[in-house]
């Protein structure tokens, strides 16, 4: 047995925690482990304020945006709204969240837990070398970079990369859009409705 599902949502703060406990309410209901289930919910909330923020135009933001029809991908004329759309099966969750704002500036590579790895030992070899870190030429262009310490935003990209397992960051193409993706492997509660057999 597999769950699918994917809401249409208004570029509006409120729609964040609504996609969350949707999904959260998923996967409590097939029986995943919660360390889990709150992992890939806290990076659902990174992807869909990044789409609230960044997918359209401030005017746009859930005011008079014409709709999407179910099976129609979003259009330019519906900047208020994005698709989250999930995925879970025996084995991992696949989340994807797809808005139709400007996009990516660069393109995004998928991505590993073991190659993140590496990347930290690229910015170590770096600083080493006596190069600062603040450089944008410092870390491979695939990857979302790291903000400045200082900064009170821009981590979200980053703490999806952390909580999945694999991330995809990309455009739309023809479109336009900015496409969100990650997936995780999943842990079940015994019991568990969904479980690999």
């Amino acid at each position: 047995m597999s769950i699918w599902w994917s809401l249409h949502l208004r570029r509006e703060a409120a729609s964040v925690p609504l996609a969350r406990r949707f999904l959260l309410g998923t996967m409590e209901s097939a029986g995943v482990d919660p360390d889990i289930s709150f992992d890939l919910s806290l990076a659902l909330s990174e992807a869909c304020a990044n789409a609230v923020e960044h997918g359209g135009t401030q005017e746009d933001r859930g005011v008079g945006a014409e709709t999407w029809e179910a099976w129609e991908e979003p259009s330019g004329a519906a900047c208020g709204q994005y698709r989250v759309t999930a995925y879970l099966d025996g084995e991992k969750c696949r989340i994807e969240v797809a808005d139709s704002g400007p996009g990516f500036p660069a393109r995004r590579a998928l991505r590993t837990a073991a190659q993140q790895h590496g990347t930290e030992q690229y910015g170590a070899q770096q600083h080493e070398a006596g190069q600062p870190y603040a450089s944008k030429q410092q870390y491979p262009p695939q990857y979302a970079e790291h903000p400045p310490l200082t900064a009170e935003d821009g981590r979200g990209l980053c703490l999806i990369e952390q909580l999945a397992d694999h991330v995809h960051f990309g455009n739309r193409p023809g479109r336009g859009g900015a496409v969100v993706s990650f997936d995780k492997v999943l842990k079940w509660r015994e019991g568990a409705l969904l479980m690999v057999s």
